[in-house]
């Protein structure tokens, strides 16, 4: 019994799709053969949205922005602290003044 369509065998007539790329990351939309695209189970027709040599492009692109992101923020000077008072020693009770002596 098989429990699980398996979707990726569902190809456009054409037998091309087209790979959606990515703007921020420079890489171009463009239609690709169907089987340059990964299996995406959780997809409607089980195919990846990019080819595989432009997802391997992407993925880099995200992770090198990344690591970019974090240096930067490991570069930024450290804010001046603020001047503080010398700590004084232990504070005493002070002692309780007289009572004036009613008389």
């Amino acid at each position: 019994m098989v429990t699980k369509k398996d979707t990726t065998t569902q190809t456009p007539a054409s037998g091309m799709r087209r790979c959606i790329g990515s703007t921020a990351f420079g890489i171009e939309a463009h239609e690709a053969p169907v089987e340059d695209f990964p299996a995406q189970a959780s997809a409607k027709d089980g195919v990846g949205r990019m080819c595989r040599s432009h997802w391997t492009a992407y993925t880099r692109a995200l992770r090198r922005a990344s690591l970019a992101r974090k240096a930067e923020v490991a570069l930024e000077p450290l804010a001046a602290p603020e001047a503080q008072t010398p700590r004084k020693g232990r504070r005493v009770k002070a002692a309780p003044e007289p009572e004036a002596i009613a008389g």
